[in-house]
């Protein structure tokens, strides 16, 4: 079994596929110099702890070597061969497969304009690690995007004690993923710590230490940092012939074009039963975990279908965001009120079934509620609306209705 790709989903690929049973070689190729690490403490312990968290734990390394995973870290997959089944390394020489699995992530998306090539970005080790002595220093950052690597980027450095102006295209703080009530109230919490924003604004270029709105304004700082999302890794699948609609297509298996190949992770876009029969790509820590576990099941021989309830959170100063399921998806919200600090909105669908779940506030008030939501979207629930908004009824007592 060959799995590319070392982020956290090919990690949990490799030990599912060792305790599923296969006993034959596993080899995990990655083009970092690290074997697996989780990426969410990039934007947050590892720029502003004063001991910073390593990529990987001792008792982790030990446990793929106890389980005889061989990692090839500094490697790059030059090609795949689906007819010959094997694949040919960048160095030369080539390795065959009984299965693979493309667990190749995301690439951080770049600003099109002049002089992009002076904004940094944030998606591997390297990249915090500079940020961390950039934003250390405690001067201007200008922060291009409003989603969740800008604010906890912005959180960093304020924490840090820099100054911080982000830039956003559109109107709203993370107008993709996020309600609004729950975006505006983060937008309020970094314009109290000094955060500045600019919304609607267009990038004309990028210099070294600034950058120029399309009305000509000019903003000068000490570094700037773009934070506009990012893209599927899909270019050796889509040489190899697979297919690709934003990310590469799996099934409800994860299983590609290709029944010998499957992915997982920042890179797939996968049919999900629950809530679509069309493909979905989640770009979440906790689905790459889950998906890649998955994947390692069923490259092992189980047949299992996706049934993951995508997750998600970002802390920012002292607030905690939790996302559960889908709330795009929802057309009718109940407000759930728990504290002044603390409050969780329920998405239904047009049938009443809850689809998604937001919470903002202290994470010791919100954490069970949302625990109990995660498990009612794993149901399909319909639960009733006003049972939800009680804040004197547990939620819990909605898990046996």
């Amino acid at each position: 079994m060959i799995i590319i790709g070392s982020g956290e989903a090919g990690g949990c690929a490799a030990v599912a596929l060792r305790e599923a049973g296969w006993a034959g070689p596993i080899t995990l190729f990655g083009e970092e110099r690290h074997g697996p690490y989780e990426r969410p403490p990039l934007s947050k312990e590892l720029l502003t702890d004063t001991e910073p968290p390593r990529t990987r734990t001792s008792a982790e390394a030990k446990r793929f070597a106890e389980l005889g995973v061989i990692l090839r870290p500094n490697t790059r997959v030059a090609e795949i061969s689906p007819e010959r089944k094997l694949i040919r390394l960048q160095s030369g020489g080539s390795v065959p497969y009984e299965n693979l699995l493309l667990a190749t992530g995301a690439r951080a998306r770049l600003l099109k304009v002049p002089g992009s090539e002076y904004a940094l970005t944030l998606r591997s080790f390297e990249d915090a690690w500079a940020l961390r002595h950039l934003l250390g220093a405690g001067g201007h950052a200008i922060i291009v995007g409003g989603g969740f690597i800008g604010l906890e980027l912005a959180a960093s450095a304020v924490k840090l004690g820099g100054r911080v102006t982000l830039l956003e295209s559109r109107e709203r703080l993370l107008a993709r993923a996020v309600p609004s009530a729950l975006a505006e109230r983060i937008r309020l919490e970094h314009a109290r710590r000094g955060v500045l924003f600019h919304f609607g604004t267009a990038l004309s270029r990028i210099e070294r230490r600034a950058v120029i709105l399309d009305n000509g304004e000019r903003i000068s700082g000490d570094v700037v940092v773009c934070g506009v999302g990012a893209e599927p890794e899909t270019a050796l699948a889509r040489k190899a012939g697979l297919r690709i609609d934003n990310g590469i297509v799996t099934d409800d298996r994860l299983r590609t074009s290709d029944p010998s190949i499957y992915a997982c992770g920042d890179c797939a876009a996968s049919i999900h039963p629950q809530f679509s029969d069309k493909p979905m790509r989640f770009e979440s820590w906790q689905v790459a975990r889950e998906q890649g576990a998955l994947a390692g099941r069923n490259m092992a021989g189980a047949d299992e279908r996706q049934s993951i309830v995508p997750w998600f959170w970002s802390e920012q100063y002292d607030l905690h965001l939790q996302i559960a399921g889908l709330p795009d998806l929802g057309e009718t919200m109940v407000e759930r009120i728990l504290t002044d600090e603390t409050q969780l909105q329920f998405h239904l669908d047009h049938g009443g079934r809850l689809v998604g779940a937001a919470a903002l506030g202290k994470l010791s008030d919100l954490a069970r509620d949302m625990r109990v939501a995660q498990m009612l979207i794993a149901r399909n629930a319909t639960p009733d609306p006003a049972a939800l908004a009680a804040t004197g009824r547990r939620l819990k007592t909605l898990l046996a209705a």
